[in-house]
């Protein structure tokens, strides 16, 4: 048998891989950026990079643990409703099943075989799969996806400040935007590409929305400087 690897059992790591970095890349970036605006002193806009790093990072692990944990408790509840339906009154819901395959195309005495076959092997399984839609590819993994955006998003943090480590600090705010926008392009390219997808207009987009941010924080972060 020819084993296939479908793009869509990378989709728990991937979002959180690419919203991690992209995260990581804005956010410091657009912070850096701000108070460059605010102050000349590179050395704030270090500390303010590096503070930015970690409490983004830690921000991106319990929010994504937090969220992820939420769809994994509702998963839990709906296959605990199920297993007590299947307990209690299996013929519905062998009829439930049966209907399902019916709407998909699948004529009505074959849908039921069908049903049947599947349920004796694996009830919930056929239930969780062809009625609530959960399969091993797009289940909630908490950890996975706490762990994971926080790694991405201290990696796309690292890059601006790393840019703002090596520039004279009288172009540190082109250095810092310029390296930023080429990493958020580049990121864009790789999730395009590891996901199956066309790469211009992904790269585009989050250029573009990068790009916005980080203007976006400057200027406010100008206006401060000089309220202040």
């Amino acid at each position: 048998m020819h084993t296939e690897a479908h793009l869509i059992d990378r989709i728990g790591w991937l979002r959180a891989a690419v919203l991690g970095a992209n995260d990581g890349i804005i956010s410091t970036a657009s912070l850096m950026l701000g108070v460059a605006s605010a102050s000349s002193a590179a050395s704030e806009v270090l500390v303010a990079g590096i503070a930015g790093l970690i409490a983004g990072a830690m921000s991106m692990a319990a929010g994504e643990y937090v969220s992820v944990s939420s769809q994994a408790d509702t998963e839990r509840a709906d296959l605990a409703r199920e297993r007590q339906e299947l307990a209690t009154d299996p013929e519905f819901e062998t009829r439930e099943l049966t209907q399902i395959y019916v709407r998909r195309g699948v004529d009505p005495a074959l849908a039921r075989n069908v049903a049947e076959q599947l349920m004796a092997k694996d009830a919930l399984g056929a239930h969780a799969r062809d009625e609530l839609g959960i399969s091993e590819a797009v289940t909630a993994k908490p950890i996975q996806a706490a762990l994971t955006s926080a790694a991405t998003f201290a990696v796309g943090a690292a890059l601006p400040i790393a840019a703002a480590l090596i520039a004279p600090p009288h172009l540190l705010q082109w250095v810092v935007s310029g390296l930023s926008l080429i990493c958020l392009a580049g990121l864009g390219a790789v999730g395009a590409k590891v996901g199956g997808a066309k790469i211009l207009k992904p790269t585009l987009r989050v250029a573009f929305w990068g790009a916005l941010a980080m203007a976006i924080t400057a200027g406010i972060g100008a206006l401060v400087g000089r309220a202040v």
